[in-house]
């Protein structure tokens, strides 16, 4: 086994720190996700605090670790009688991008419970986290479904695996540990709220404490062991000081005025529910006793808010996470009670962090004190500005901001997929409505049990059956086939030339744009952006699963020049005939945001209809978002919708109450096979 990387040696990084221990202290606090960019130890400290936890006892033979001490009553394993426990070190465990449902929470064998009337059970991870820890690298790439029995179980502490009336549970209590690249995509709201905690990270800009960084680590690679060994000592001491903090927990006192400023603080910051208030309680819990104090004072209260309500403040996905501290010290001193302060000299409402060495004083986390959270989804600047150039030429112009965003209705692709799971359109899934059956491929997952009994009743009497059982065999059995809905890949090709930088008109088009980004974030589509204008286009953002790196490229958009519509179609043709060979599963829609003129060099408009029929021949299915002003229209972007083979939509028709149509449009026009 490895030697893994020291605790205690990591560089920096002190919230991200004191979030694990506060979570190794108190596991009711509900984990904590990690958020940060690539290289800034997030994986290394999640591994690091395995050895720092304090060993378990176990029920010898149990493969769902009860604890002698309690063993849980309705362990598969069970039931298990009074006998001396055997320890063992606390477990980390991964769980994959790519696990399937049955690796997390486990296996049941239908064959043998239909035939022999048998639970055969296969414990998943969940089981193997049991008293450990259970860690997600990239949990904001995880699939919807798994992400849901993961957090069910954390905040549960307990798994069930429910097939055609057989269920088993088992206990399942462990400190879950996610960590995100938020570059790669967000995750929905509603998880969001289900981690405890969440911190930031970056990697540091001082160059001391860069050079230390890269120091220790050359030092671990070139000898993990003698490297270890140099940090034993401050490992003990930490190792000692949580068991000391798990022994004082019990002991400490959330008093009134500490529970006041809590829900003063949540109410104040304008969190839904009551998770947020609760969450907060236990970690200021935590944070007293991680400073060896049997009361709750402000300063745990402060640092508590700064960990548990960043991430549960956003209201859209192209919001950032922040916490207005100046806001917060102001609800705090407003809610504080002096005589509740078992410190008079202590500070009231929202002092500094205790001061010291190691992860019990982290920072502030950076863009923290900010007056508001930065959104990427300004307020419309739709005013009319001189100087403004003529359709179809004239320089560069400031980028404009974007419109209001509006709720758009569902594009979707025609036909039957089988990529992501997501939320757009129909799609063969492990999940969703039961449309029939067929014989199962390898293991059999979704038993379908009328058509197994269908198959295997006219056998009974060859079968020698005598009793009221059913005669079951291998090939009787019949996989459920299942539609629910995919996630698709939307590429934008947007026109950012001359004929749309007009203020308002551009400002209008970021607003759809950004309305059609939201929804695509809502139903878990990937995405990416392609502009045209001078002499050229440009992809701005390759496909990703970022919907609001794509909203920030598309703020900072300038406009003018020509209007290079073949280019733009072909460069978004080069981009799909990549993605199907990186993702042959998802489906592409192409959307198309144009006025549809096009110029410069020779026949731009019949190079741009050669250029939208190489789409139309493959099948991508297209809507062209028509962004001609005026009462007098000529029609360029519905004939560009003909060449495509798909169909346009006004601005206006975009919104989600002027759109009834336009799902049943992008269907009868769109020539691909249903």
């Amino acid at each position: 086994m490895s030697t893994p990387y020291p605790f205690t040696a990591i560089v920096g990084q002190d919230d991200l720190r004191l979030g694990l221990l506060l979570n190794a202290i108190s596991p009711a606090v509900g984990g904590v996700l990690v958020r940060g960019e690539k290289g800034t130890a997030k994986s290394t400290a999640v591994r690091a605090l395995a050895a720092l936890m304090p060993e378990v006892s176990v029920v010898p033979g149990c493969r769902f670790s009860c604890d002698p001490a309690a063993p849980d009553p309705a362990c598969p394993d069970g039931p298990h009688e009074s006998a001396s426990g055997v320890s063992r070190a606390a477990r980390t465990v991964e769980l994959p991008v790519g696990a399937s449902e049955d690796r997390l929470v486990g296996a049941l064998d239908i064959e043998r419970a239909l035939a022999e009337g048998v639970k055969a059970f296969e414990p998943g991870l969940l089981a193997d986290a049991h008293r450990g820890i259970l860690y997600v690298d990239e949990v904001n790439l995880l699939h919807d479904h798994l992400v849901d029995l993961l957090l069910d179980a954390a905040a549960m502490g307990a798994s069930y695996v429910e097939r055609e009336g057989v269920s088993v549970r088992h206990a399942a209590r462990f400190l879950l540990v996610g960590t995100m690249n938020p570059e790669e995509g967000e995750l929905r709201p509603q998880l969001l709220d289900r981690f405890g905690l969440t911190v930031e990270v970056a990697a540091s800009r001082e160059t001391d404490l860069r050079v230390e960084v890269v120091r220790r680590r050359l030092a671990y690679d070139d000898d993990p062991a003698a490297f270890a060994a140099r940090w034993a000592d401050e490992e003990g001491a930490l190792r000692a000081r949580i068991a000391g903090a798990r022994a004082l927990l019990p002991e400490v006192r959330l008093g009134d005025g500490a529970l006041r400023q809590i829900a003063a603080t949540c109410a104040a910051f304008e969190v839904d529910g009551m998770r947020a208030d609760i969450v907060m309680a236990r970690t200021a819990t935590a944070l007293a006793a991680w400073a060896g104090r049997t009361d709750v004072l402000a300063e745990d209260v402060r640092q508590a808010a700064l960990l548990a309500l960043p991430h549960r403040r956003r209201r859209n996905p192209f919001d950032a996470p922040g916490l207005d501290e100046d806001k917060l010290d102001d609800t705090l001193e407003q809610n504080s009670d002096e005589d509740d302060d078992p410190d008079p000299d202590g500070p009231g409402g929202g002092g500094p962090p205790p001061q010291g060495d190691g992860p019990d004083t982290p920072p502030r986390p950076e863009g923290g004190a900010d007056d508001t959270p930065t959104q990427s989804v300004p307020e419309q600047g739709g005013e009319q500005e001189p100087g403004q150039p003529r359709p179809g030429g004239g320089g560069e112009q400031q980028p404009v901001r974007a419109a209001e965003p509006f709720r758009t209705k569902m594009l979707s692709v025609p036909g039957l997929g089988e990529g992501a799971a997501g939320r757009r359109s129909r799609a063969r899934t492990e999940h969703g409505r039961t449309t029939g059956a067929r014989r199962p491929r390898g293991a059999l997952t979704k038993l379908h049990l009328a058509a197994t009994v269908q198959a295997a009743a006219p056998h009974q009497r060859a079968r020698g059956r005598s009793g009221p059982g059913l005669v079951v065999r291998r090939d009787d059995l019949r996989q459920a086939t299942r539609e629910g809905r995919e996630g698709n890949l939307v590429l934008f090709v947007v026109d950012a030339s001359g004929s749309m930088a007009a203020r308002q008109r551009m400002a209008a088009v970021k607003g759809a744009v950004l309305s059609l980004l939201m929804d695509a974030y809502q139903r878990r589509d990937k995405v990416g952006l392609i502009t045209f204008r001078g002499k050229e286009a440009a992809v701005v953002l390759p496909p990703t699963s970022s919907v609001d790196a794509a909203a920030a490229r598309l703020e900072t958009l300038p406009t003018g020049g020509r209007t290079p519509l073949a280019a733009g179609l072909l460069k978004a043709h080069d981009v799909l005939r990549v993605e199907r060979l990186r993702d042959p599963s998802r489906r592409p829609l192409l959307v198309v945001v144009t006025d549809g003129r096009a110029t410069g060099g020779p026949e731009p408009v019949a190079l741009a209809g050669r250029a939208a029929r190489l789409h139309e021949a493959e099948g991508t299915a297209s809507v062209v978002v028509d962004c001609e002003p005026g009462p007098v229209r000529l029609g360029l972007a519905v004939s560009l919708a003909g060449e495509l083979g798909g169909t346009a939509v006004t601005l206006d028709e975009l919104r989600a109450d002027s759109i009834a149509g336009l799902v049943k449009d992008v269907q009868d026009n769109s020539r691909r096979a249903a």
